[in-house]
């Protein structure tokens, strides 16, 4: 009988294909028994009642199911659960938090992906780059347009960060790249020596606004969060400015960001939108001075394989009793996505 813990994968079949490569599988199975059936995308087959019985350890992703009172009571001897993606709020329970199960996360692995989108969002819409190539499909004979979209450039500029998350925080180290950068950020919740060591400078949101030639937005979605991003937000931005949103969708009020864009004034990246995706009739597909991406900014294909050697360094130090990198625990939740 193996003296391995014995473990299990739960995640959807396509996400466990694209981050449990064979060199994965073979670095996992010299941690933990993974049996006879290594990966489930159910919890509740009877045929797992067995193997559900032993299981100690499960390693969960995208598609893995909540692990509520009643698949818990299918795994008495469960004490960990390392997610392989970002965040746990779609699968931790009450339940869970109460019997004491270890839980870790890779939003840490996750948010370098996102940063660097952003980043590069944020390099070209100094340059107006989406939107000019967007006025190129009816400009087809004069770049006259050029000068429409307001001062071309990445010297001198102010970007905003609202939120000083995992995500933001890289964010704000990428910026300081950018020659004579200002770095402005907003959250409420944020130290101002630690925004001051990474090279912002914390404001209230109304400081923020005005002056920022790029708004990013990296908050949690929360109650007191949604629609934090309104008429009177959008409305404070300077003329030619560039909103990002790489976050959550219900951050921004997307009726107020299609009065606002109709009026050409200010320029909206957006990977995440609320609803996503949006209706086919928004106003938002057919402005130029709006690029929509389908939530691409996150880890895919082989990004997500970097959420899965995350889980297994943390995997391995809880083997070897170690403290662990990325753990979460219930009080987390209040201030994360």
């Amino acid at each position: 009988m193996s003296l391995k813990p014995q473990a299990l994968l739960v995640m959807n079949s396509g996400t466990f294909a694209d981050q449990f490569d064979s060199t994965r599988l073979e670095r996992l199975a010299g941690l933990v028994d993974l049996g006879d059936q290594p990966w489930t995308d159910s919890l509740d087959a009877p045929e797992l009642a067995d193997r559900l019985e032993e299981v100690e350890i499960l390693l969960t992703s995208w598609g893995v199911p909540q692990l509520n009172a009643e698949r818990l009571e299918r795994m008495p001897k469960l004490r960990a659960v390392f997610h392989c993606a970002g965040t746990v709020r779609s699968f931790v329970s009450e339940a869970l938090w109460d019997r004491g199960i270890t839980v870790t996360n890779g939003a840490d692995a996750n948010a370098i992906p996102v940063a660097e989108f952003t980043f590069a969002s944020i390099v070209l819409a100094g340059k107006k780059a989406h939107v000019l190539a967007n006025d190129a499909r009816t400009h087809r004979d004069d770049w006259s347009y050029i000068s429409d979209r307001g001062e071309l450039g990445n010297i001198g500029r102010v970007i905003g960060v609202i939120g000083f998350s995992r995500i933001g925080r890289r964010v704000v180290h990428l910026v300081q790249q950018l020659q004579d950068v200002t770095c402005l950020v907003s959250d409420p919740h944020a130290d101002p020596l630690e925004v001051a060591a990474a090279g912002g400078t914390l404001v209230p949101l109304e400081e923020l606004l005005p002056v920022s030639d790029v708004v990013t937005v990296h908050a949690p979605a929360l109650p007191e969060t949604r629609h934090m991003i309104s008429t009177a937000e959008l409305q404070a931005m300077k003329d030619h400015a560039t909103l990002i949103n790489t976050a959550r969708g219900s951050l921004i009020d997307t009726a107020a960001l299609e009065k606002e864009c109709a009026t050409g004034r200010i320029t909206a990246l957006l990977d995440v939108t609320e609803p996503e995706p949006l209706p086919a009739e928004s106003t938002l597909y057919d402005l130029p001075n709006v690029i929509i991406t389908p939530h691409i900014a996150g880890s895919l294909g082989t990004e997500t394989r970097r959420m899965s050697d995350a889980a297994l360094d943390d995997l391995e130090r809880y083997l070897a009793g170690k403290d662990l990198l990325a753990q979460v625990v219930h009080a987390d939740l209040g201030l994360s996505a």
